[in-house]
């Protein structure tokens, strides 16, 4: 992975230092930014493709690019729906490259090599491709992903588990750890619109604990991500953005909006006391989601957890 210069951590390191003084997280570090609603699947886990939106222009996904890149986020990803949906995406990402932040490119696609995926991968550090039974993509792992790994050295397959698939994750994690790819395990957390099939989360738990124990330097998934899930820890130091360029806060499982991003200024924003009463909302939440992003980020900045969830990228 390519070194930021120095100064690009400054932003970071005063939102860590204002998380730490005043033990919440007022700082995200991480964000989602859903660049499109339009998809190839209709996972049964997923309310996507129920709440279609028009795709913002390329000149408003700058600017939400540019408000990402002056505050404390160090890690951008371009997600969807189906990011390589977008004909602009190649523009997107050359331009999301030259901001301060390290930049994930999520794809689901079965045809990603019919793409300009040789192209697109110079300007992504982490390249995710979510292969699933709910995608119904399971053949990349024998037809796409052997090739990705040579395109691109940080190759992560993400993989949402349900109730019916926790027997099929060990031969995933050892595909992958075959091809020297790693992955990223998550549950799949319950959606309003969508299918509930939540996973047996102690079962899921074992599982994860084993396969990290047989697959080293493999799993991405923070060792702690289940600790907070069951102490009910989510944490806001991680976002997600909307199609539309809204701010989904404190939580996308939530489904609440905040400001939209090409318009208002995240940092100053977070510092006001509508996003403190938010936040504290989010405390009191008594949802059984077990949304990943949120519990896995929180667990980011325990040294330990970090080291373990990031040793698959740090030994490429």
């Amino acid at each position: 992975m390519r070194i930021l210069p120095i100064p690009y951590f400054f932003p970071t390191l005063r939102g860590l230092w204002t998380n730490v003084i005043t033990r919440q997280a007022v700082f995200p570090f991480y964000a989602s930014f859903k660049i499109t609603s339009r998809c190839h699947f209709a996972c049964p886990f997923c309310n996507m493709r129920k709440r279609q939106v028009p795709d913002l222009d390329t000149n408003t996904i700058m600017r939400i690019l540019d408000n990402l890149s002056r505050s404390s986020v160090l890690l951008t990803s371009f997600e969807g729906g189906e990011p390589l949906l977008r004909p602009d995406l190649g523009e997107l990402l050359k331009y999301a490259r030259t901001r301060r932040f390290y930049l994930l490119l999520t794809t689901s696609a079965r045809d990603i090599l019919d793409f300009p995926i040789r192209e697109h991968a110079r300007w992504i550090d982490l390249l995710h491709v979510s292969i699933d039974e709910g995608h119904g993509n399971l053949e990349m792992f024998e037809t796409v992903l052997p090739e990705l790994t040579r395109i691109h050295s940080h190759v992560s397959v993400q993989t949402v588990v349900t109730d019916e698939t926790i027997e099929a994750l060990a031969e995933k994690v050892r595909r992958c750890h075959e091809l020297k790819a790693s992955i990223v395990i998550m549950p799949a957390s319950p959606m309003d619109d969508a299918h509930r099939c939540f996973p047996d989360m102690a079962l899921l738990e074992d599982r994860v604990r084993s396969l990290r124990e047989r697959y080293p330097g493999t799993i991405h998934t923070p060792p702690g991500y289940f600790r907070a899930y069951r102490d009910r820890r989510c944490s806001s130091a991680s976002i997600v953005i909307g199609a539309e360029g809204s701010l989904y806060y404190p939580c996308h499982i939530r489904g609440e909006k905040g400001p939209n991003l090409a318009e208002t200024d995240l940092d100053s924003w977070l510092r006001s006391p509508q996003a403190a009463a938010l936040r504290s909302r989010m405390g009191l939440c008594e949802r059984d989601c077990g949304w990943y992003q949120y519990y896995a980020v929180g667990d980011y900045l325990r040294i330990r957890s970090l080291f373990a969830a990031l040793k698959p990228v740090l030994s490429k």
